[in-house]
């Protein structure tokens, strides 16, 4: 059974782009693998902590060595690993923060690279044979043309982390000039929408 894990990022529920997007890459998603388990992994709803210095610590020490408090200090990275590797898909959804990602997702991030499990010990990644899609909402504009496009630091970095851990094959649908929809010079609907057929072929579905 194809699996689909599906990594929501902004806190605004309704009122996210990005949220919307993934609505519509799951439908298609959902169209294209008849029978697929889709997760959720919602980091606006998880208490995931940054990195602290005891799990630190527990991140360190041989696995046989853990004591029960490094057990629980890893325990949600544990988790979050899991997901990760039962996946066949990872979707993405993220709004860009100052020209990159939101804390959140950058927790995520430093919780799922973890050494033995997603990235091997001489540094290659463990995490192959998946696909990615990113899903970005920006209030710029940073594709090829753009005036701005040497800000466009969060689709450099995902790409980056994404093929460290083995992801190779990443798909990014850029949701440049959301602003529109915050400033109501365009509904959330029509905004979307122009971004329907991309979004259809990531999922997987016909052109």
């Amino acid at each position: 059974m194809t699996n689909l894990l599906v990594v929501e990022t902004s806190p605004r529920g309704d009122f996210s782009v990005s949220r919307a997007m993934t609505r519509h890459f799951v439908e298609e998603w959902r169209a294209a693998h008849p029978g697929g388990e889709v997760v959720e992994r919602d980091l606006a709803r998880t208490d995931l902590a940054f990195v602290t210095a005891p799990w630190l610590h527990a991140y360190f020490t041989p696995p046989e060595q853990h004591s029960p408090d490094m057990k629980q200090a890893l325990r949600l990275s544990d988790e979050l690993v899991a997901e990760l590797l039962a996946a066949d898909h990872v979707v993405i959804a993220t709004p860009v923060y100052n020209y990159n990602v939101p804390a959140a997702l950058k927790a995520w991030i430093d919780h799922i690279v973890r050494k033995g499990m997603t990235l091997g010990f001489e540094g290659q990644g463990l995490v192959t044979g998946k696909k990615a899609t990113v899903l970005l909402a920006s209030g710029g504009i940073y594709t090829a043309g753009s005036p701005i496009r040497d800000r466009d630091v969060a689709t450099v970095y995902l790409r980056l982390i994404l093929n460290v851990i083995g992801i190779a094959d990443v798909t990014v649908v850029a949701g440049g000039g959301a602003k529109v929809v915050d400033m109501q010079e365009e509904s959330m609907g029509d905004f979307v929408a122009k971004l329907r057929p991309t979004i259809k072929q990531a999922a997987g579905g016909p052109m």
